[in-house]
């Protein structure tokens, strides 16, 4: 519902863009002011401007995959034209308040027109430096000591991904970079922290593909996951979801796809991991899925263990961490926050999260939040990054 609430702002914003863009196009060349190139124009930037809701209503099929696409780009297109346009307004009215900015002239035509020369340079390396950043997934390492003996193990090598986001902007050469990675660290485990899919199975273009790539992970103990708070089938507008009377659960394809990729899911779950560690797979907070109404406490969790053995909880959102510290978690791993994922919500991110990305302790518990694979939203990273985390863990024996 909030998508249809912001939709009057959304078109308001995209006709003032598309004015002032008009105006500089008049102002740069006589051609470009003329009747039917503003018409052309128009009608091409209200196909852009409409592809996220035209991709929303069509059917599924090699088009709508097409405008879907299209509108994921230009979502992160038209949030950095209304940062910089917003910026240069600003300068512009403190310039003509403080009559530095000559009034209206030859003089002051040209300073329009190389204003906007500016502003088109900036639009352009911050989404050129976006889409190149997230077609890279790169590898973050970490080294740990946990309080606690590891029975037959010295040294544990963890692998942590989350946030794949499989769908309309991820799909087989980003993941198959990301399994290179892993591979390449030679893990004793991999994890993945939620949000796998991007609420649709159907985005998938080529799942069996998705598949074959993700069953090539390697590791000693294997690969196991929990589901997030886009691991569920709803339709979805712009990143905004629908409220709905059912409750929200995995569509049944999304646990065939595991399970044939080898990847194995613990929700509400906790294993004795070669009797020398556990791992707890803990439900999402805001859709705990299918079977689950009401998830553990950390308190509920650690009276069934043995304290004495390392725990390492893996959930999708680094919420209630001093909770999870008290109960005696040792090692916390997250995802969910991208990281704010590009500027400057990279900013704002720090603001909500205690550990928006990165590595805190808190009390003995040691958390760390990656900002994990893919992309939601926007098809850009600023800012920051698309990582595979490799976690080194020493044992006190």
């Amino acid at each position: 519902m909030i998508a249809l609430y912001l939709s009057p702002l959304y078109l308001i914003g995209n006709i003032y863009i598309c004015f002032r863009v008009l105006q500089w196009l008049s102002a740069c060349s006589a051609h470009t002011g003329r009747t039917c190139f503003r018409l052309s124009f128009i009608i091409i930037y209200a196909f852009f401007a409409l592809s996220i809701g035209l991709a929303f209503i069509l059917p599924h099929s090699p088009l709508q995959r097409i405008i879907a696409c299209i509108g994921t780009y230009w979502l992160g297109i038209l949030l950095y034209v209304l940062i910089v346009l917003g910026v240069a307004e600003i300068v512009r009215l403190i310039l003509r308040f403080t009559h530095i900015l000559p009034a209206p002239s030859p003089a002051s035509e040209k300073a329009f027109i190389a204003a906007g020369f500016v502003c088109f340079a900036a639009i352009l390396f911050f989404c050129i430096w976006g889409i190149v950043s997230a077609t890279h997934v790169r590898s973050t390492s970490y080294e740990i000591t946990l309080d606690k003996g590891g029975g037959k193990l010295e040294e544990l090598n963890i692998a942590l991904v989350a946030d794949l986001h499989l769908g309309y902007t991820v799909g087989p050469r980003m993941i198959r970079q990301m399994v290179e990675k892993i591979n390449a660290q030679n893990p004793d485990i991999v994890l993945i922290a939620g949000d796998i899919f991007d609420n649709d199975y159907d985005a998938m273009g080529n799942p069996e593909e998705l598949i074959r790539i993700l069953s090539r992970i390697q590791s000693k103990y294997g690969t196991y996951a929990v589901y997030g708070n886009h691991d569920c089938d709803e339709k979805i507008l712009a990143g905004f979801t629908f409220p709905s009377d059912r409750k929200k659960v995995s569509d049944p394809r999304m646990d065939e796809f595991l399970e044939r990729a080898g990847i194995r899911l613990i929700t509400e779950e906790t294993l004795l991991i070669d009797d020398s560690f556990y791992l707890v797979g803990r439900a999402d907070e805001e859709r705990p899925g299918r079977g689950v109404d009401i998830r553990k406490t950390p308190q509920e969790i650690m009276e069934e263990l043995d304290s004495s053995k390392p725990v390492i909880v893996m959930e999708h959102e680094p919420k209630f961490l001093q909770e999870a510290a008290d109960a005696g978690f040792d090692l916390h791993l997250c995802g969910h926050t991208h990281d704010g994922q590009t500027f400057p919500s990279n900013l704002l991110c720090r603001l909500i999260w205690e550990n928006p990305a990165g590595y805190l302790k808190k009390g003995t518990m040691q958390s760390i939040v990656t900002s994990g694979v893919g992309l939601f939203g926007p098809n850009m990273r600023v800012g920051t990054k698309s990582e595979v985390v490799n976690i080194k863990v020493h044992f006190a024996n």
